[in-house]
């Protein structure tokens, strides 16, 4: 009854500024050796584009990892007096599993969405343990990638994260994490937890700065881009989604000072090409053990300025993050937020190496409908395919078929689609036909 009260009320934002002054402190107490210094205390700031306003200064806090260290999540689970909801991609830490355990063996009402459409091997084990020590777990949507990464402790502070739970990736890897102790923001979390952990359909709420795929990701992601003026900095694992990518390579032609930081993939060459020949300056990190890996997905523009913003969170530049997945962002003006990510992301520029375009003139315009495939497997067990159509034919029906399955989708303005193709074994001859264009992939 006290947890349904609670929720109500802070759903009409009439929580007790007590309780609220009460969380707030706790989250203080706990990063405040690790967060930014008082001079970077924020104001708040007018309202981001596409957002419904800008949360108080306080209400913001950030974590970069790995510098700052799990730690202070982990203190956050076990304090929780009341609740603990979690959704989560990929769970494999032992001491947040054990500590999770532990809130239920006190009374906590613990509840985790852990996902299954990708990660359901990966998550077996932590779904068993925590099972069987009377934690609520649900698998998310078989159908839908729940790549979400959020903790939410009695239901007051959230924990908006571009890390999933994995102890193996902690040290060597940038991730970033805003714990957000806003009250439409929290509400909103928990709402949609909710509906989720029921299997209940929603929209999930705005609540103040939340970016929620598919609802309103590519929108507020293409707000911050096309919105800046001096400057854009942009951590990212992938670089997927050509409408990103035009707007990147966009700013940079207009004369936006655009800084993109990855982990080297020759999946995302194309793209690392295009915007470098825009103007972009594109520096990459080693993919080896040895280096800082770049896990974190942020996009800061203006940073400095009266009208800089930040937006990080789960969501990757790719068609299946912004447009399919379930994941969650937060976009937001926060002076410290902003200054911190600001910070990390210029060092990380520092410590990359330039990216070099291949020799080799830009192709010209293609002649005729043509297009080039390519496919890859999401779920083996489920023979779930996963196959990328570009084309010089936007807005046509592309359509892909293989062993008597076939799946279609629209392709964009720039003739791109992303296309879920289930049913065809590994290996299978793909043939995409859109348009007047065919073209064929295996995975």
């Amino acid at each position: 009854m006290y947890r349904k009260i609670l929720i109500m009320l802070t759903a009409a934002g009439l929580v007790a500024s007590v309780g609220a002054c009460g969380a707030l402190q706790h989250i203080k107490s706990l990063t405040a050796s690790s967060g930014p210094p008082a001079s970077q205390s924020a104001s708040t700031a007018a309202p981001a584009a596409g957002q419904q306003g800008s949360a108080p200064a306080g209400s913001l806090r950030l974590l970069t990892e790995p510098a700052n260290g799990i730690g202070p999540i982990y203190q956050l689970i076990s304090g929780a007096r009341s609740s603990v909801d979690l959704t989560m991609y990929e769970l494999n830490d032992p001491k947040a599993e054990a500590d999770l355990a532990a809130d239920a063996a006190r009374g906590v009402d613990v509840r985790v969405i852990l996902d299954q459409h990708l990660e359901k091997s990966a998550n077996t084990a932590a779904y068993d343990y925590l099972t069987a020590r009377r934690v609520h777990v649900r698998w998310a949507p078989a159908d839908t990638t729940y790549h979400q990464k959020t903790l939410t402790v009695d239901d007051a502070t959230s924990v908006i994260m571009t890390l999933n739970f994995v102890a193996d990736d902690y040290a060597g890897t940038r991730d970033f994490a805003v714990i957000d102790t806003n009250r439409a923001d929290v509400a909103a979390i928990v709402a949609t937890f909710n509906a989720d952990f029921a299997g209940r359909a929603i929209t999930p709420p705005d609540g103040t700065d939340l970016v929620w795929s598919p609802t309103n990701a590519q929108a507020s992601v293409l707000s911050v881009i096309n919105g800046a003026t001096r400057s854009l900095a942009v951590e990212d694992e992938e670089m997927d989604d050509p409408t990103v990518t035009a707007a990147l390579a966009a700013a940079a032609r207009r004369g936006v000072d655009v800084r993109v930081i990855m982990t080297a993939d020759p999946e995302w060459d194309t793209a690392f090409t295009e915007l470098a020949r825009a103007g972009a300056h594109v520096r990459l990190y080693a993919n080896n053990s040895s280096t800082l890996y770049i896990h974190a997905k942020a996009i800061v523009a203006d940073a400095g300025r009266s009208d800089q913003r930040v937006l990080a969170g789960s969501q990757n530049f790719s068609a299946a993050s912004l447009d399919y997945n379930r994941e969650l962002g937060i976009l937001t003006r926060n002076q410290a937020v902003v200054a911190g990510i600001s910070a990390t992301l210029a060092g990380d520029y520092a410590g990359a190496k330039p990216y070099a375009p291949g020799a080799g003139s830009t192709p010209g315009p293609a002649k005729g409908a043509s297009c080039t495939a390519s496919a890859k497997v999401y779920n083996a067990a489920k023979h779930e395919n996963d196959v990328t159509v570009h084309s010089n034919q936007p807005g046509k029906d592309a359509t892909a078929t293989a062993d008597g399955h076939s799946r279609s989708r629209r392709t964009d303005g720039s003739g791109y689609a992303l296309i879920y193709l289930n049913g065809p074994p590994p290996g299978a001859k793909i043939t995409v036909t859109v348009g007047g264009a065919t073209c064929t992939a295996r995975d």
